[in-house]
């Protein structure tokens, strides 16, 4: 997890937790008020089970398995989180102004659609940055490792 750097462990590290807090969100909302809903309700549950298992796998260090299965394991669980938290904003945007699976949000907890949409792009912002952060930190890491002498120099060998 540290090979991509600290800020794109921070990153990652927060997008994760932003992640389970909209799954938390959603399991509340469920247990509160949609548990009745057909589809809805469904979808809320799933929503909560998909941020667990995607946190936990972002929390995991799951880039130490054998490669190339490690990186493609944690590219694919952050582009994952942000899916799920990009779709689930969009769904509640939709409901709101028609009804999406036969349902069509009443507004009944403007916190919570508060909360769930800040948790939602932070989510799509930290998890993005993620990616970008440990992009860059590789890049730079393999030019180092590219620009680094085989053999002595003399200017090296001088300062010995």
């Amino acid at each position: 997890m540290l090979t991509d750097g600290w800020a794109a462990l921070t990153a990652r590290v927060l997008g994760a937790l932003f992640l389970l807090a909209v799954g938390i969100i959603h399991l509340h909302e469920y247990q509160k008020l949609y548990s009745n809903i057909p589809t809805i309700g469904t979808l809320f549950i799933l929503s909560f089970v998909g941020a667990v298992v995607v946190c936990a796998g972002l929390l995991l260090p799951v880039d130490r398995l054998p490669r190339p299965w490690g990186d493609l394991a944690v590219i694919g669980l952050a582009l994952a989180g942000i899916g799920q938290a990009a779709l689930q904003f969009v769904f509640l945007a939709i409901s709101e102004q028609r009804p999406l699976f036969g349902f069509q949000e009443p507004g009944y907890d403007p916190p919570a659609i508060r909360d769930a949409r800040i948790t939602e792009v932070a989510t799509v912002v930290f998890l993005s940055a993620f990616l970008i952060l440990r992009t860059v930190h590789r890049r730079r890491k393999s030019r180092v490792g590219q620009q680094r002498p085989t053999t002595p120099t003399m200017s090296s060998a001088a300062h010995k």
